[in-house]
C-alpha cells in the first residue's frame, strides 16, 4: 500500500499530495512514542502485580516453609515450657519442701527483661512481630531454664550430708500403682460417707481389694500396729524421724509390730475395712512436726510426671471420702 497520501483541492478541481511539515513528524513520532512507553509500563504494572516471577515465586516458597518452621518450632517449645513447669512445681512443692527452703516464687520465675528494648535491631521487617515473638519465648524459656538449673544446684548442696534424712522422707506411695483400684479421695475438704457432712480429710484415700500389701513410706521405727486410735481401726505408725511420721489406717492385718525398724518399701500390713470405713481402703496419712500435710507432694520415688499430674488432678476434685 502506498504510503504517499492526496487530498482533493476544490480551487484547481485537483488532487495534490499532503505534505507533513516537520513538526506534524515530529509529533506524530512523539505520538508513538508516548503510546509505546504507556503501554510497555501499563504491561510491566500488570506484570508486577499478577505473575509471579521465578525468583519471587522461590522468595514466596521460602517465605512459606519459614512459617511451617516457625510453627513446628513454637510447638516444641510449648512442649520444653509444659516439661519445665512441671519440674518447677516439683521443685517448690517437694524438693524444697523436703529441705525446708522458700520456694521460688512465680514472678521471679517468669520475669520480662526491663530497660533498654532488646529487640530493636529486628524491627522494620516484613516478618518483625513472628521474629520478635520467638525471639522473646527463646529468651523467656532461656531464663527460667538457668532458674531451674540454679535452683537444682542449691537443691544438691541441701541434699549433701543428707542421705539418712532423704532415706527417711516417706518417698513413695504406700500401695503400689499396679494393685490400685483407683485413687478415691485427696487431702482437703471432703464429704464425709455417713453423716455427708463436709469435713476436712487428712490424708489420701486409696482403694484396693482386702489383703493388697501396705509399704513403708520411708525409713522409720514402728511407733503403733493396733487399733487404739478412734476410727482408724487396725493401724500402724511410723516414725521417721526429722519431724516425719507416718499413718496407715484400716488395716486388715500386720506384718510388723511396735519398736521394729524398717526401710523404705518394707511390707508393713495389708489393706482392709476396720474401723469408721466405708470400703475395703487405705487411708493414709503424712506429719511434719506432729501437724498432716499433703501426702501427694512426697511421690517422687515411684511416679512418672505424667502419673503425678494425673493423680494431683485428682487428688484436687472435692468429692466424698472412704473414712
Amino acid at each position: 500500500m502506498s504510503k504517499v497520501k492526496y487530498y482533493y483541492d476544490s480551487e484547481t478541481l485537483s488532487y495534490r499530495k499532503i505534505e507533513l511539515r516537520k513538526r506534524d513528524k515530529f509529533k506524530k513520532v512523539l505520538g508513538f512514542v508516548l503510546s509505546a512507553a504507556i503501554a510497555g509500563l501499563l504491561f510491566m504494572f500488570i506484570s508486577f502485580q499478577f505473575i509471579e516471577s521465578p525468583k519471587q515465586k522461590a522468595q514466596k516458597r521460602e517465605l512459606e516453609n519459614m512459617k511451617l518452621h516457625y510453627d513446628l518450632l513454637s510447638k516444641k517449645m510449648d512442649q520444653v515450657q509444659d516439661v519445665l513447669e512441671g519440674i518447677q512445681h516439683r521443685d517448690n512443692e517437694i524438693y524444697r519442701l523436703y529441705f525446708e527452703a522458700n520456694p521460688i516464687p512465680d514472678e521471679q520465675r517468669k520475669a520480662g527483661f526491663g530497660g533498654v528494648n532488646r529487640y530493636k535491631s529486628l524491627e522494620g521487617f516484613e516478618n518483625s512481630d513472628m521474629i520478635i515473638d520467638v525471639s522473646k519465648s527463646m529468651d523467656i524459656l532461656s531464663k527460667q531454664l538457668y532458674i531451674q538449673s540454679k535452683s537444682l544446684d542449691d537443691i544438691i548442696n541441701l541434699a549433701e550430708d543428707k542421705e539418712k534424712l532423704l532415706a527417711a522422707i516417706p518417698a513413695i506411695m504406700p500401695v503400689r500403682k499396679e494393685d490400685l483400684t483407683r485413687m478415691a479421695s485427696g487431702y482437703g475438704w471432703r464429704s464425709d460417707p455417713f453423716t455427708k457432712a463436709r469435713k476436712m480429710h487428712r490424708g489420701m484415700d486409696f482403694t484396693a481389694p482386702t489383703g493388697t500389701p501396705v509399704y513403708a513410706a520411708g525409713n522409720g521405727k514402728i511407733l503403733k500396729a493396733d487399733n487404739t486410735a478412734s476410727g482408724f481401726g487396725e493401724h500402724i505408725e511410723i516414725d521417721h524421724g526429722y519431724g516425719y511420721s507416718t499413718i496407715y489406717a484400716h488395716l486388715s492385718k500386720y506384718n510388723v509390730k511396735a519398736g521394729q525398724k524398717v526401710k523404705r518399701g518394707d511390707l508393713i500390713g495389708f489393706v482392709g475395712n476396720t474401723g469408721r470405713s466405708s470400703g475395703p481402703h487405705l487411708h493414709y496419712e503424712v506429719h511434719k512436726n506432729g501437724q498432716p500435710i499433703n501426702p501427694i507432694n512426697f511421690y517422687y520415688g515411684n511416679l512418672t510426671p505424667e502419673e503425678f499430674k494425673q493423680m494431683l488432678k485428682t487428688a484436687s476434685q472435692e468429692g466424698q471420702s472412704f473414712d
